[in-house]
C-alpha cells in the first residue's frame, strides 16, 4: 500500500500496470470488474503527490493503457505500411507515449488544483468529474481519439442501464465516482452521517442501472426488414490492386446474384474499390439487380465531387440504389489512414505516409441520412462509430442505424473486437437495430439492447440473413445528449476549485 501511495519509481510502476487494467476490462477479454479496479488504484497512487509527480504518474497509468489497448496500430504500419520492425515500433511507441500525455495533464490538474484529501466525499465527485473532463477532452482534441473509455467495459455488466440515459460516458463517470468513493470509505468511516451519504451515492447508479437494464425506450416503426450482409474478406494486400479490380466487384456481384430475396442489401466499406463515377455502368447494372429483387443496396465507395468551393476532392463514401436513395460522405477521418496532418512535412519519407487513398476530404456536417425502403438510415463509416455524440447527432433522426468497415488494416488483432464493441454502445444508447458490414469481419446484427442476434466468423467469405426492426422513438441521451452530465461535471469541477482557492487564501479556516 506505501508503493502505491507514495511517490517514487514503484507506484510509478503501478499506476502503469493499473492501465494495463483497464484493456483486460474490455473487449475481447470482458474482465468488467478490472475497470473500476484500474481507476481506484490510479486514484489511491495520486493521493499525496506534487503536480509535477502526478503528471508523471498519469502519463505512466495512460502509457499503460494505451500500450495494452491500441498497440495494434503497429499491424498498420509494419504490414501495410512498409515500415521497418524498429521503425513500426519506435512509431507505435511515439503514438502511445503521446497519447499517455492526456493522462500526464490531468494528472498534473487534478494534485494543482482539485484535490481535496481533507474533504472525502467532495474529492470523490472532483475526481469522477475531472476523469469524465478528459476523456472528453481526448475524444474532441486534434479530431479526437476516443478509444479505450472504461464505461465500454459495462456492456455485459451492471452498469449497462445507464447508457440510454447519457451514453457511455454516464457509465465512465459512475466507474470513477464509485472508484474514489471506495477507496475512501476508510477514511469516511470517522463520520457516520458523512458515510451514509457516500453509501447511498455509491449504490444508487448501480442500483438504478440493474433496474433499467433492459427497459426498452424505443418502440418499432414498421414491420421486420430482412438483410443480407456481404463479407468478401478481400485481403488489405489486394485492395488497392488495379488487378484485382475485376475481381472484386466480380465477387460483391455475385455474391449478391446468389443470395436470398432480402429488403436490405448491404456491401461493407469500399466494397466498390474505384471512384463511383468510374463504375457508373457497373453501379447501375446493380441497381437494375436491387430493382427487379424490390430491395435496396447500399455500398461503400470511394466518391470524387466539388466541394461548395468548387474543388475537386475524393471522399470516403456509402451510396444507396435500387429501393435505396441517398449518398453519404465521410465526416470523421482517420489520421494518416485517410488524411496525411503535416502531409506537406510527412508525404514521401516513408511508405506509411503514402497510404492508398490517403488524401481524402472531409464531408460536410448536416448531410441528409440515407433511406432504405422508405425508412431513414444513419449511416457510420468505420472510425465514426467510436463517436459518441456523433453517432447520437444522426441516430435521433433515424430509424435504423448502419456502419461499413473495413478492419483488415488491423489484422488479427483485439482492434476490430474493440471497435465491435462500441458499435454496439452506440446501439443501446440510441435503442436502435445496428446493423454492421466489414470486409473481413465481424459483420453482425446488434438489437436495441447492444447485443449481437447474428454473426459471420471474422476471416470468412460469407452473407449474413436475419432481421432487423425500425424502431422511433428517443432514449434520454438521444434527446438531451450529453448536456446534463456536462452541466454537472462543470458545476463539480467549479465548485472543487472554488473551495481549493478558498482554502489557501485562509488556511486557517480549511
Amino acid at each position: 500500500m506505501r508503493w502505491i501511495t507514495r511517490p517514487g519509481w514503484q507506484g510509478n510502476l503501478i499506476a502503469l500496470a493499473a492501465g494495463a487494467l483497464t484493456t483486460l476490462s474490455l473487449a475481447p477479454f470482458g474482465i468488467w470488474p478490472l475497470a473500476l479496479l484500474s481507476i481506484a488504484l490510479y486514484y489511491l497512487g495520486q493521493r499525496h503527490t506534487t503536480p509535477a509527480q502526478a503528471a508523471a504518474r498519469g502519463w505512466c497509468y495512460g502509457f499503460g493503457l494505451f500500450l495494452s489497448g491500441v498497440s495494434w496500430v503497429y499491424v498498420s504500419i509494419h504490414d501495410f505500411g512498409a515500415a521497418s520492425p524498429p521503425l513500426a515500433g519506435l512509431l507505435t511507441l511515439g503514438f502511445v507515449a503521446g497519447l499517455a500525455l492526456f493522462l500526464a495533464l490531468s494528472g498534473w490538474l487534478w494534485a494543482r488544483w482539485l484535490r481535496r484529501n481533507d474533504s472525502p466525499l467532495a474529492d470523490a465527485f472532483g475526481f469522477a468529474a475531472l476523469w469524465l473532463a478528459m476523456d472528453a477532452f481526448r475524444g474532441w482534441f486534434l479530431t479526437g481519439f476516443p478509444w479505450l473509455y472504461g464505461g465500454y467495459s459495462q456492456l455485459d455488466g451492471p452498469l449497462a442501464g445507464l447508457a440510454p440515459l447519457a451514453g457511455v460516458w454516464l457509465i465512465t463517470f459512475v466507474l470513477a465516482l464509485s472508484a474514489a468513493l471506495l477507496v475512501n470509505l476508510e477514511q469516511l468511516r470517522r463520520n457516520k452521517a458523512m458515510l451514509a451519504t457516500a453509501l447511498a451515492v455509491l449504490l444508487a447508479p448501480w442500483l438504478v442501472a440493474l433496474g433499467l437494464k433492459g427497459h426498452d425506450w424505443t418502440e418499432a416503426s414498421g414491420a421486420p426488414l430482412s438483410v443480407a450482409l456481404m463479407q468478401g474478406n478481400v485481403q488489405q494486400s489486394l485492395k488497392w490492386d488495379p488487378a484485382k479490380l475485376n475481381m472484386q466487384l466480380a465477387l460483391y456481384r455475385d455474391m449478391t446474384l446468389r443470395s436470398r430475396p432480402v429488403d436490405l442489401i448491404v456491401w461493407p466499406e469500399t466494397a466498390v474499390p474505384v471512384l463511383r463515377d468510374q463504375a457508373e455502368g457497373y453501379l447501375a447494372m446493380m441497381e437494375r439487380v436491387a430493382g427487379e429483387r424490390d430491395a435496396a443496396l447500399i455500398t461503400g465507395v470511394p466518391i470524387r465531387q466539388a466541394n461548395e468551393r468548387g474543388e475537386l476532392r475524393y471522399y470516403n463514401g456509402i451510396t444507396a440504389i435500387g429501393e435505396g436513395e441517398g449518398t453519404y460522405l465521410k465526416q470523421k477521418l482517420v489520421p494518416f489512414g485517410e488524411y496525411v496532418p503535416l502531409q506537406d512535412l510527412l508525404r514521401g519519407l516513408i511508405a506509411f505516409f503514402d497510404l492508398p487513398m490517403s488524401d481524402f476530404a472531409r464531408g460536410e456536417p448536416d448531410q441528409s441520412l440515407l433511406t432504405g425502403k422508405g425508412y431513414r438510415i444513419a449511416p457510420y463509416i468505420c472510425y465514426e462509430v467510436v463517436y459518441p455524440e456523433f453517432a447520437a447527432s444522426l441516430a435521433r433522426q433515424s430509424d435504423l442505424l448502419l456502419t461499413v468497415s473495413n478492419d483488415a488494416w488491423f489484422g488479427r488483432s483485439i482492434g476490430p473486437l474493440q471497435h465491435l464493441q462500441m458499435a454496439q454502445m452506440r446501439a443501446l444508447e440510441a435503442g436502435r437495430w445496428m446493423i454492421r458490414s466489414t470486409n473481413n469481419g465481424v459483420t453482425v446484427l446488434i438489437d436495441p439492447q447492444g447485443r449481437i442476434t447474428e454473426e459471420i466468423p471474422a476471416f470468412q467469405e460469407g452473407v449474413l440473413y436475419g432481421e432487423v426492426v425500425p424502431m422511433q422513438g428517443l432514449t434520454p441521451y438521444l434527446k438531451w445528449r450529453s448536456w446534463p452530465l456536462i452541466t454537472l461535471c462543470l458545476l463539480l469541477l467549479g465548485w472543487t476549485l472554488a473551495c481549493n482557492l478558498r482554502d489557501r487564501r485562509s488556511p486557517s479556516q480549511g
